[in-house]
């Protein structure tokens, strides 16, 4: 009984956050309550206890997490502004006479807001605050376009530069080292947040490629879910037309590229993308002294409760090792028939479901540092299982009945759009993402293609 109070801690945990407290408090709460059972029985080591300082001084320390803040400015400031707007009204007008124009212009608005922002409610949110309306308003089916919306604003997780890409680096390069000490490489390789990033580039581009396809098809073949618009007339010309989409693309080009091509970390990245995003709004004419306040606060909020969870994720995994609960974790994995197929499909379907509960910093905080040093240690690729990790959080987001993109939509939706019609719509999109991972457990190339390159 007592070899399996690490995974009742891990239940309690979860049960305590599904309850609807702090995910922070519950399991910094969780975690001191079992230390204390277990000194009072004498099962837990409070020794382990003392290395917490050390644990939160490296947080403080890492200046990869310095770009957690910086990425979350620059996506909150785009997105308090109007630029989303204005680019999904010039992406509209130039892709109108195509079969599925508008469609597609939601997926590319998207892709430049989920590089931008990063965070999934947040596009979700504004892309349906945006588009929503306007494809009703043009025909649309409501659950084509919720889908659209659903699916697009769930990019955040995978198209970099991605806030869940930086977490996710941070915590994979850690486990890679220590899956390597234990197996006796005391000079051990290392991975970066820039090699995920460029890991996530060609799955991205696919994803993205793999959404209009299908767009395409529908447009092709039930033209009434999607027509084309022939009655809008065109006020600007061409030019006046792309002027709009060509600032936010060469910030996110800027951003991302000095960080694939070697010219800065992802934390320098960062802070251009942060004052790219003030220059933006600056240059649009919708800076202000209000804008500023609300975009400082906002990111105030968001870094906190994450820099919080990371505090309670790092006593809870203390916790968790004390009790020999990392132990626990490889044996089950190196015991599940099926070898590594077996073991890696486990922590998929395991991470798969847990997105229904826990939003995906909790995931990345809490349960990639317990199962990822196994997992590497039996012999998977590091950017390939952060890549496919993230794509599973991706999918597990867009899926009935609790996934979180699915409810952002719905609290900003009308009340013609009903939850049933957003069911429906995200299913083509799941059944999309599926097939990428599939593509991804039989070429990891797909992933590891372009990282191997800049070695």
């Amino acid at each position: 009984m007592l070899e399996y109070i690490p995974i009742i801690m891990f239940a309690s945990v979860c049960v305590i956050i599904m309850a609807g407290y702090p995910v922070a408090f519950s399991l910094a709460g969780t975690a001191l309550l079992f230390a204390v059972y277990g000194n009072v029985a004498n099962i837990f080591d409070m020794d382990f206890l003392h290395a917490l300082p050390n644990r939160l001084y490296g947080i403080i320390d890492n200046t990869i997490l310095i770009a957690v803040p910086l990425f979350i400015f620059m996506g909150v400031m785009l997105e308090k502004s109007s630029l989303a707007e204005n680019l999904l009204n010039s992406m509209s007008q130039l892709l109108r006479n195509f079969k599925g124009g508008l469609g597609i212009s939601v997926v590319m608005v998207g892709m430049l807001l989920a590089a931008s922002t990063g965070i999934v409610g947040a596009t979700v949110v504004t892309m349906g605050l945006i588009s929503l309306p306007t494809m009703l308003k043009q025909g649309y089916s409501p659950s084509l376009a919720s889908g659209t919306i659903c699916a697009t604003g769930t990019l955040g997780q995978i198209i970099p530069p991605s806030i869940a890409l930086v977490l996710l680096g941070d915590i994979i390069a850690n486990s890679y080292q220590q899956a390597q000490l234990a197996q006796g490489v005391f000079a051990p390789k290392t991975i970066s947040v820039g090699d995920l990033f460029l890991g996530a580039v060609v799955p991205g581009m696919l994803l993205i490629m793999m959404y209009i396809v299908y767009l395409t098809l529908v447009a092709r073949f039930e033209p009434r879910s999607m027509p084309i618009v022939t009655e809008q007339k065109i006020k600007s010309s061409f030019f006046q037309l792309l002027k709009p989409l060509m600032p936010p693309v060469i910030l996110i080009f800027s951003v991302l590229g000095s960080i694939l091509f070697g010219l800065a970390t992802p934390t320098e990245a960062a802070g251009i993308g942060a004052i790219g995003a003030i220059l933006l709004t600056y240059n649009a004419n919708m800076l202000s002294y209000d804008l500023l306040k609300k975009v400082a606060q906002k990111t105030t909020e968001i870094t906190s409760m994450i820099f919080l969870i990371l505090i309670g994720a790092s006593i809870f995994s203390l916790v968790f090792r004390g009790f020999g609960g990392d132990q626990l974790v490889e044996d089950l994995l190196k015991n599940i028939p099926g070898g590594l197929f077996g073991a890696t499909f486990l922590v998929m379907l395991l991470i798969f479901l847990l997105g229904f509960i826990l939003d995906f910093i909790e995931i990345t905080y809490v349960v990639v540092p317990i199962v990822a040093p196994a997992l590497l240690g039996l012999g998977l690729d590091p950017i390939w299982l952060g890549i496919m990790i993230a794509v599973n959080l991706q999918t597990s987001f867009l899926t009935p009945p609790f996934g979180f993109s699915l409810f952002y939509l719905k609290g900003v939706a009308p009340n013609s759009v009903h939850i049933q019609d957003i069911y429906k719509g995200v299913m083509p999109f799941i059944a999309i993402q599926i097939i990428l991972m599939a593509q991804l457990a039989i070429w990891p190339s797909i992933a590891t293609w372009l990282p191997s390159l800049s070695n």
